[in-house]
């Protein structure tokens, strides 16, 4: 018979896993105004399928993004307008890289891999600002994972069975 303790340990250990088993992203926060380094780490496939097709939708306020190539994976970038106009190094910059896309892979349910991608934090971007990253995990047999759901006002990710990955934005350090 287990003993209460045990159950609690077993019970908060199923707990963890089910909360890390999701597309998160390695680095928590990042600088306005500075490059951000997102790795995407990719933790299971889609009930048990492997993983074959990632997309990204690079959110407003992030520029000039720039994929990681990976050896065995084909990378598209798609262009889209931003809703405003960002200055990027003194030039103002009204479009980039709206989603990219790792395909032609194959990674088994029960591998773990990383997807890297390179952005500018846009200056304009406030300190304590999250910004989310969604993410869809295409796996073979058609099945889906989407992980997109942005909180709404006053709840946490923890909130979703299918959060975003996101970061916070942090203030500049001081030079």
């Amino acid at each position: 018979m287990f003993k209460p303790m045990t159950i609690a340990f077993v019970a908060a250990v199923c707990l963890a896993g089910a909360a890390d088993a999701h597309v998160t992203l390695e680095q928590s926060q990042a600088p306005s105004g500075k490059a951000y380094k997102a790795v995407l780490r990719v933790g299971h496939g889609c009930e048990g399928k492997a993983t074959v097709k990632i997309r990204v939708k690079i959110p407003e306020g992030l520029l000039s993004a720039k994929p990681m190539p990976k050896p065995g994976w084909t990378v598209e970038k798609v262009n889209a307008a931003y809703e405003k106009s960002y200055d990027l190094h003194g030039k103002p910059v009204k479009e980039g890289v709206g989603e990219i896309t790792w395909s032609g892979g194959n990674l088994a349910d029960d591998e773990y891999d990383e997807l890297v991608f390179r952005a500018t934090v846009a200056k304009e971007i406030p300190a304590k600002t999250r910004i989310y990253v969604p993410v869809v995990q295409e796996c073979t047999e058609g099945a889906v994972e989407r992980w997109i759901d942005i909180p709404a006002a006053g709840r946490s990710s923890d909130d979703y069975e299918t959060p975003a990955p996101f970061f916070d934005v942090v203030e500049q350090p001081r030079s």
